[in-house]
């Protein structure tokens, strides 16, 4: 009977080992460094199978470096602030920290039983006051450099998890974790000035050529960055100014109404005392309950009402009614919006819903589109028409004219725009690392002094979604004494957003081990940036925004040296099972542990990178996973077969074979992580050492050198095998294999044969033979011959290990 591989002993064994040892365990040396990361994990309980892709990946990065001279830092933590334990704690009456701590243990024995190759002594978790002592910290740096600020505002509110959401937080109108319709509500909150880096972060993105182009675009496309102008109108019953923004000025004297946000402040004072007051007071209540998403969508109707008042356009001179509009948004721009009908799609259609008069300004450059009232909506540059003295001029002509007049006459200027918005960082949660301020009555706002941080999270806390921060309900946590006059003072009790603790872990992994800073400046900077980030596409503007935000500002204080936190991206595709996520809803969870329990980490390890290309989504397949089962099996067949022989002789094939897949795997490992490809080629090698079938010198090559090339992919396995072959040390400590550059070139290769340019054979010949020989091998060929049946050669030419073309012509003709 054949002897199965003991993947449960094997795997045991060579853990407790590696953890005896301290194998993976980093420091400072003067080998070159390589910082390979995974995004850290949130501890819900147990690992998924996008888990295990996304950390084998990193592993295999990880271990290949390692055995190719590289001081490999490969650190791992727990994002552990979070909703889902709070929600949890009210669900199950378990407290918070004690439901994260048990998920951690249990996800870090899985990672353990997984064989990843961590650095265990760095492991950072952010729920701990350890921790959490410097996310206060920064914020306090940000609040110092006027990057922290508090102001009332409009927010994202989610019903489901009972708090604020960030912009970057709400998809499609819907919170991005329990997926409930976002509302808006006026609060209090506090806010990061990442609008402050807004060019710098755009800018920059030009300096991630390691990163995937669909990253940086949708990276490019939050920011949103729009060259335009900012024009003053008036209004014509009070003198209130009104501004706007457009990138098309060229358009304004075909404005033929004014629209404003419905929360704009001037709507309440223009409709004070009017006839129209109560009217617009419900529909401004009526509006302010809509989504974001269901205000801008395509999809939904327009509504809007006049106001009774008009603004004056500064450089037609006309009077333009002011209407209100449920599309306009008092977040993007200035609230008010120019209606040119004509020239803008969204203006087009509310205009022919209230019938609101329209006046092309614009038409094509050929000219062909006559300038009438009635035309349907024209949206590209021209030639400006009805426009006054700017008749005639081109649209970026007429740009720069009118942008240089309202310059000179003080009635607006040129500036640019941006999407993107200032972070909300509040929280009205228990399960964050609390921001550290106080409110004093005398004093106002006053930062927590840096030597009484960390300020820690009270353990007696009623969780109840009632929106209000449960802080708020611990008087012991929110009475205490103002850090400059000493009198009474009130504590912030709202927590700080979660992204924040994930935007500088990276830091900290560095030197985990002091408590004088956040990170020490010397290690830092040998660290970092990250050489290699893998995680997933969905954290492509949250997390990897808000990082390189962090580092930005600490480059400006002074505490880094460089200015962008990853230097390579890579954002691994999702597992799926039976073409759908796999979710515990659908009832189509594969666990990692029972496959582990079934199988052994080495075969989940190898099946999950050998199913697809990392970036390439991921059907998982039972029948796959037992074919990398049986794959193991083989390699260790062989390794019982040939471990106490006698090797004698030398077979060439096996060599090449040997050499070629070192070349292989190497380059799919170190140039296009192609793992799947990588692993292909050592299992064509392995069929290889059955044919060969004999001990020989080259076998016990190709065994030792199998041994290092599964190391990344199956690192206990490896180790048996090292062992297993009489070989000191362990199997990861050696250097990787090098190849030998003629052995992997063919010795035959295979030429296509043309006659009169088109591919009639092909022949198997050797790489160094003559021209000559080359010529009088392909004529000879029983195909060629009869092709040239009845016709005369011309010439005959040969393209060196590509080709051969005859050149030919029917017998009697000319060879002109």
């Amino acid at each position: 009977m054949e002897e199965r591989f003991d993947f449960a002993s094997v795997e045991k064994k060579w853990q407790e080992k590696w953890e005896k040892d301290s194998a993976y365990r980093t420091c400072r040396t003067d080998a070159p460094k390589y910082y390979c990361l995974e995004m850290f994990p949130y501890p819900s309980g147990d690992l998924h199978m996008g888990h295990v892709r996304n950390y084998s990946i990193g592993d295999v990065i990880a271990r290949f470096k390692r055995m190719n001279g590289f001081n490999v830092l490969h650190p791992m933590g727990w994002d552990a602030f979070g909703l889902p334990a709070e929600n949890a704690a009210i669900k199950h009456g378990i407290h918070p920290a004690k439901w994260t701590y048990a998920n951690i243990a249990n996800m870090k024995r899985q990672l353990k039983l997984l064989g990843m190759s961590y650095d265990w002594t760095r492991e950072v978790t952010t729920c701990s006051p350890e921790y959490y002592k410097w996310t206060q910290w920064l914020f306090l740096l940000m609040y110092k450099t006027g990057l922290a600020y508090k102001k009332k505002s409009a927010v994202n509110w989610c019903p489901g998890c009972a708090t604020v959401l960030a912009n970057e937080q709400v998809e499609s109108g819907k919170c991005w974790r329990c997926k409930s319709v976002i509302e808006k509500r006026e609060l209090d909150q506090w806010f990061f000035k990442i609008t402050d880096y807004a060019e710098r972060l755009l800018r920059d993105l030009s300096l991630l050529e390691g990163w995937p182009s669909r990253v940086r675009v949708m990276q490019e496309n939050w920011i949103g960055r729009s060259e335009g102008v900012e024009i003053t109108f008036t209004v014509k019953e009070t003198g209130d100014p009104i501004t706007v923004f457009t990138t098309r000025h060229d358009t304004i004297f075909g404005v033929t109404f004014m629209v404003l946000a419905p929360e704009h402040p001037l709507v309440a004072r223009l409709t004070r005392g009017t006839p129209l007051e109560d009217e617009v007071a419900k529909f401004v209540e009526r509006v302010g309950k809509m989504s974001e998403l269901d205000r801008t969508s395509t999809e939904t109707e327009r509504e809007g009402m006049f106001i009774g008042a008009h603004a004056i356009n500064p450089i037609s001179g006309e009077e333009v009614p002011i209407w209100i509009a449920n599309y306009v948004l008092m977040e993007y721009g200035t609230g008010a919006v120019m209606g040119v009908p004509s020239h803008d799609s969204r203006d087009y259609e509310f205009a022919r819903q209230f019938g609101l008069p329209m006046r092309v300004v614009i038409i094509p450059h050929d000219g062909v589109k006559e300038a009438r009232e009635t035309d349907a909506v024209y949206v590209e540059p021209g030639i400006m028409v009805n426009s006054g003295e700017y008749d005639g001029l081109s649209s970026e002509e007429g740009k720069e004219r009118i942008a240089k007049f309202i310059e000179e006459k003080g009635i607006g200027k040129r500036t640019v725009n941006y999407r993107l918005r200032d972070w909300l960082v509040s929280r009205q949660r228990y399960w964050g690392a609390p921001i550290p301020v106080v409110y004093c009555d005398s004093c106002g706002i006053v930062p927590v002094p840096e030597e009484e941080l960390p300020v820690l999270l009270p353990d007696d806390v009623a969780f109840t979604p009632s929106g209000i921060s449960p802080l708020a309900e611990v008087s012991e946590f929110v009475k205490t004494k103002c850090p400059g006059c000493g009198g009474p003072a009130r504590r912030e009790t709202d927590t700080m957003d979660t992204f924040i603790c994930s935007s500088w872990y990276y830091l900290r992994y560095t030197s985990p081990f002091t408590d004088k800073a956040a990170f020490d400046r010397e290690d830092v900077n040998y660290w970092m940036p990250v050489d290699q980030y893998t995680g997933g596409i969905e954290h492509a503007v949250l997390h990897l925004l808000y990082s390189r935000f962090f580092v930005k500002v600490l480059y400006d204080q002074g505490y880094v040296k460089f200015i962008e936190p990853f230097t390579n991206l890579l954002t691994q595709g999702m597992v799926l099972r039976d073409g759908e996520v796999m979710s515990k809803s659908k009832g189509n969870i594969v666990a990692p542990d029972d496959i582990m329990k079934k199988y052994g980490a080495d075969t989940t390890r190898l099946f999950i990178l050998f199913a697809a290309p990392p970036e390439k989504e991921l059907e998982w397949s039972d029948s796959g996973a037992e074919g990398a089962w049986r794959f193991i099996n083989r390699v260790w067949r062989l390794a019982l077969k040939y471990k106490s022989q006698v090797f004698l002789g030398t077979s060439e094939r096996l060599y090449r074979v040997m050499h070629k897949t070192i070349k292989k795997v190497t380059e799919d490992i170190s140039e296009r992580f192609n793992f799947n490809t990588a692993i292909s080629a050592i299992m064509e090698m392995v069929n290889t050492m059955y044919q060969e079938d004999a001990p020989t010198e080259t076998m016990r090559q190709a065994l030792r050198t199998l041994s290092l090339l599964l190391a990344p992919f199956c690192p206990h396995l490896a180790e048996e095998l090292w062992e297993t072959l009489g070989y000191e040390g362990s199997v990861h400590a050696q250097e990787w294999p090098s190849y030998d550059p003629d052995a992997v070139v063919d010795e035959v290769v295979t030429l296509a044969v043309q006659i009169n340019g088109r591919v009639r054979d092909r022949v198997d010949l050797p790489r160094d033979m003559e021209e000559d020989r080359i010529r009088e091998a392909v004529l000879n060929l029983e195909r060629v011959k009869r092709q040239l049946e009845g016709k005369n050669i011309v010439k005959v030419v040969c393209v060196p290990g590509r080709l051969v073309n005859i050149v030919a012509r029917d017998a009697g003709l000319s060879d002109i």
